[in-house]
């Protein structure tokens, strides 16, 4: 399958700057994925297409002010590092990351970050700009005090000016520290909103993944079967393994509110389509022609061209009608990426 498939042309203007104020007041593109019609609503109105019954499933990550700027020692050369995770299997304050310019930074070269804060010592090269970092405090404090402090969110490329409240890049049910990207189709929802879902009789439960780098990176294969997934940590609680199974055996449909839920749930369903309780890291690489186990109803945001998120969604809209949606998008100039407008696909 070509990777070109899944491009579609997007003017730069569409590409949302900031987020919609209030959040639930972006737009809404309804796709009903098994007759192709198309409705165009604001995203509050997501209720009206909720059943009691339903579960909705929500990403509870939080982006981790991650970003950190400094210099290399000896010389003094700028660099910008994203810490992206804690190493499994390595010593405590060992740390994958990207670091630009990436050609500078050698293995066994250390380091000055956070206005001195920490050192970060280059133990080997990870691959397109990734390194393992040894980081140290010299003040002795920890080093998740220190990005809370230091640290900037490390907002998408494509964003030029952070919003005004770092907050409008969190989702209002974040909670666990991890990510280095916002799960972004959760940003439309409010408490109220979420408290009416619940007074119409949708279970709410949580799903943490935390999205890493790779959700910037472009696929630079030619044939979409040859990309590989960076891999990324998410954990399933029992009590959604419970809500998913128990909306099931009512007859409910399970909401998926994000690719990176769609992946978690995906990744921890067995063949017949029950959810497992666990955690793990998850390299689920999702595009036409897989079969869904678990996820009926899909919110997303509109994706980048030729990305693994706009192929996942393909997979689950069907390719012709999510890219013929795109296409009415751009014709309504719906706002498009992070802070832009979202879908609804349903069955």
């Amino acid at each position: 399958m070509e990777v070109q498939r899944f491009d579609y042309l997007l003017p730069q203007d569409l590409i949302a700057q900031s987020p919609a104020e209030p959040r639930d007041s972006s737009r809404l593109l309804v796709l009903h994925r098994e007759s192709g019609r198309m409705e165009h609503r604001i995203f509050r109105d997501v209720v009206e297409y909720a059943r009691a019954g339903d579960v909705l499933v929500l990403n509870d990550t939080r982006v981790r002010r991650a970003r950190l700027r400094g210099r290399r020692l000896p010389g003094g050369g700028r660099v910008e590092v994203l810490l992206l995770h804690p190493e499994p299997g390595r010593p405590a304050a060992t740390w994958r990351a990207l670091v630009r310019p990436g050609r500078k930074v050698l293995p066994g070269q250390v380091l000055e970050l956070a206005q001195g804060e920490l050192l970060a010592r280059v133990l080997a090269r990870t691959g397109e700009g990734g390194r393992l970092l040894q980081l140290e405090s010299p003040t002795g404090r920890p080093v998740e005090q220190i990005l809370q402090q230091r640290g900037e969110l490390p907002l998408p490329p494509y964003i030029r000016r952070p919003p005004a409240d770092p907050e409008r890049y969190q989702t209002v049910y974040a909670r666990v520290e991890g990510s280095a990207a916002a799960p972004t189709a959760g940003l439309h929802f409010t408490p109220a909103l979420l408290e009416e879902l619940k007074r119409r009789g949708v279970t709410l439960t949580f799903v943490t993944l935390h999205v890493g780098a790779g959700t910037f990176r472009p696929v630079r294969v030619q044939h979409v079967e040859e990309h590989r997934m960076h891999p990324e940590y998410y954990t399933l609680p029992a009590e959604t393994a419970r809500a998913v199974e128990q909306a099931r055996a009512r007859g409910g449909r399970v909401w998926a509110v994000g690719t990176t839920v769609v992946r978690a749930l995906e990744s921890a369903a067995a063949p017949d389509g029950s959810v497992r309780a666990g955690s793990g890291w998850t390299e689920l690489f999702i595009y036409p022609g897989y079969v869904f186990r678990v996820v009926d109803v899909l919110v997303t945001n509109f994706h980048l061209p030729r990305s693994t998120l706009l192929m996942l969604v393909c997979a689950f809209g069907g390719t012709e009608r999510v890219l013929a949606a795109y296409r009415s998008a751009v014709e309504m100039k719906y706002r498009f990426y992070s802070f832009g407008d979202a879908m609804l696909i349903l069955p």
